[in-house]
């Protein structure tokens, strides 16, 4: 089905390559919104969303008046069900592709191009844009979804963007303090996007997602792209919990370990002094009371992040528009 192109009441659906469906309204409004999944393969949830939303526009039941990007991203490491099958594709953009040739550099520097392409092919006149990368993660977590809010470089929080992601389900976000080579950061920073890294839940093999636990995040990514004004409710700050990195802890030798199980959940917290892991002879102690730990994974390649600690913050902190 390369290079085809369906028409649907009202736009065309055009795929140009594997893994990459344009949504082209024929009356587009004022949004141009990126749907992302399976940075990581093995993480099939996205990939349902992304799926059902695709054949839903195909059989009519769907009908899109906002420009849709939908990205399937490593169709290669879903084909072996696994993570990926060179590299971590998450750590690959904003140029970090250029490092190197493996299948995930390339595809990584191809979706750059894409979303490039699809914002400027927009019609003239202000426009908003949204991407939004669909996760699982490798482990349980305290706080079952949440999103990461990449780096603003000093722009204010936005009050519409955490509601609406409390309305998919997602009341739990963590800031991003720093540039990094995620998808999301990539389309904050290179293309003014609202975008956030949304994790749905826990990884599992496909046929064993319950739909139910993320059905509010598919509902209102349909009506993100089906509606020409999305309503929102006002916005309730009761309603999220916001935490901050307080530390990253990087692999930079081969004897790293992590000091607590691996069944040990996302968000959970440690006593101050306890020990956390070992860098060699280096020891990562908890510094504070209610730091917690999030993205655990002492196997990762040499230099990469292998744990971040995260600590509650208020909103009265943040500056909100």
């Amino acid at each position: 089905m390369l290079n085809a192109t369906l028409k649907y009441d009202g736009g065309e659906l055009h795929f140009p390559d594997y893994g990459i469906v344009i949504v082209e309204p024929e009356q587009p409004s004022g949004k141009d919104v990126v749907l992302s999944c399976a940075v990581h393969g093995d993480e099939t949830a996205p990939i349902e969303i992304v799926r059902d939303m695709i054949h839903g526009i195909m059989r009519g039941e769907l009908k899109p008046v906002q420009r849709t990007l939908f990205l399937i991203a490593n169709p290669a490491a879903i084909a072996i069900g696994k993570r990926f099958v060179e590299m971590n594709m998450n750590r690959l953009f904003s140029g970090a592709h250029q490092e190197g040739n493996s299948r995930e550099h390339q595809r990584a520097a191809q979706l750059e191009q894409v979303i490039t392409d699809f914002f400027a092919a927009a019609p003239e006149g202000q426009r908003e844009r949204y991407h939004y990368d669909l996760h699982t993660a490798i482990r349980d977590s305290e706080f079952e979804k949440f999103a990461v809010y990449p780096f603003t470089h000093g722009a204010p929080y936005k009050k519409a963007q955490l509601t609406f992601l409390a309305e998919c389900g997602v009341e739990t976000i963590l800031l991003n303090q720093a540039p990094t080579t995620t998808f999301s950061y990539y389309s904050v920073r290179t293309h003014g996007a609202d975008a956030f890294t949304v994790e749905l839940g826990k990884v599992r093999p496909f046929g064993e997602n319950d739909h139910s636990k993320f059905a509010a995040a598919q509902t209102m990514f349909t009506k993100l792209i089906c509606e020409r004004e999305l309503k929102l409710p006002e916005f309730d700050a009761n309603r999220t919990r916001v935490f901050d990195v307080c530390r990253t802890i990087n692999r930079t030798v081969e004897n790293f370990t992590l000091h607590f199980p691996d069944d040990v959940a996302n968000f959970t917290a440690f006593e101050k002094g306890e020990l956390l892991a070992t860098d060699g002879d280096q020891e990562y102690l908890v510094e504070q009371s209610g730091e917690r730990i999030i993205f655990p994974n002492a196997k990762v390649a040499l230099g990469q992040r292998a744990l971040l600690t995260v600590v509650e913050v208020p909103f009265a902190q943040l500056q909100l528009v």
